[in-house]
């Protein structure tokens, strides 16, 4: 299946999570919507990158292009309204929270959910259930979308299909498990899907047509200052954890991709795909990385709107500079990159 509204080059979205982070994200996809040049067959995403996945198809559904610009919208305004308390006086620029809010969140850290939480209180569950129509993106969704969530018991990957969508397994690909309770799902616990594939690539890989792929990357690959002071340790340990399974496929991707290459015998259907494959990337590395630590989970609206303009910034740049590449080159070195 393929979202396709005039002949124009197709491309698979890979997109990974970082709570608020994901409004960087936003912005990616509406300067893409806006452009017009380019069509998507399937999206992976995780966290926030699978509620963007998700609201992206359900406005594409609805309305086409102008519907999914405005779906995304309507889902971070409600972001944005949904936790008033823990982003008053927040800082739109690095998106830092008062002291005596970052306490609050350090002390909410030491208790589970069920403790803090006990009535299970999750206002994204409310934002997604209202604006989501999980039934007819099931029966007739123009994308193929893979959502990605985390067994809780055995750290296994679960990913949902488009026509295994519903609000749980989204809230699942997003359950933060100091913050929420598991998602129980068939009677099974997931948590956060950034903890076993953020984002999973392989499925753009086997069961998508389109050879071109756009990494939309919030969690640095590298950074240049070393970790020193709790609060980096903590913050940059979280982002390994995070990215480690994304980095290992795409470092074994980059591997294949260089062995098939160097044989002069004819190659199989995987060595043609791998060699066929060709990737793109829109990264936030310095914008994340002169946020404050707990700007993941600020919410209020002014910092989601400057994440979000910086993702345009980003996405009009990169159209600017690869949009020729799509369907013929990558346009970024993977074997180098990872």
């Amino acid at each position: 299946m393929l979202f396709r509204s005039r002949k124009q080059p197709p491309l698979n979205l890979a997109l990974q999570g970082g709570g608020a982070h994901g409004a960087f994200t936003w912005g990616v996809l509406d300067a893409l919507l806006e452009d017009g040049r380019l069509d998507f067959e399937g999206i992976s995403g995780t966290s926030a990158g699978a509620m963007n996945a998700v609201v992206l198809a359900h406005g594409l559904l609805q309305g086409g292009r102008d519907g999914a610009r405005q779906a995304l919208a309507d889902f971070w305004q409600a972001v944005a309204g949904s936790a008033p308390l823990i982003s008053a006086a927040a800082d739109a620029e690095n998106g830092s929270l008062p002291a005596n809010v970052r306490m609050m969140l350090y002390w909410m850290q030491q208790l589970s959910p069920q403790q803090f939480n006990p009535l299970d209180i999750n206002p994204l569950r409310d934002i997604v259930s209202a604006q989501i129509d999980f039934e007819r993106l099931r029966a007739a969704c123009p994308l193929k979308l893979f959502i990605a969530a985390t067994h809780a018991n055995s750290g296994r990957l679960r990913l949902f299909r488009t026509q295994e969508l519903n609000a749980a397994s989204v809230l699942a690909s997003a359950c933060l498990p100091h913050l929420h309770h598991a998602v129980e799902i068939d009677g099974e616990p997931y948590w956060d899907g950034a903890y076993a594939a953020n984002p999973a690539v392989f499925p753009l890989f086997y069961e998508c047509a389109c050879a071109d792929i756009l990494l939309v990357l919030l969690s640095p690959s590298a950074q240049d200052a070393w970790p020193h002071t709790t609060q980096e340790i903590r913050r940059r340990s979280q982002e390994l954890a995070f990215t480690s399974t994304f980095l290992r496929e795409m470092h074994s991707l980059a591997r294949a991709r260089a062995y098939t290459g160097g044989t002069l015998l004819p190659l199989g259907r995987l060595e043609r795909r791998l060699q066929q494959a060709r990737f793109h990337l829109i990264a936030a590395d310095e914008l994340i990385g002169r946020l404050a630590a707990e700007s993941k989970l600020t919410t209020c609206l002014p910092f989601l709107e400057m994440l979000r303009d910086q993702g345009r910034i980003h996405a009009q740049a990169w159209l600017a500079e690869h949009h020729g590449a799509v369907g013929r080159r990558s346009s970024v070195d993977i074997g180098r990159l990872f």
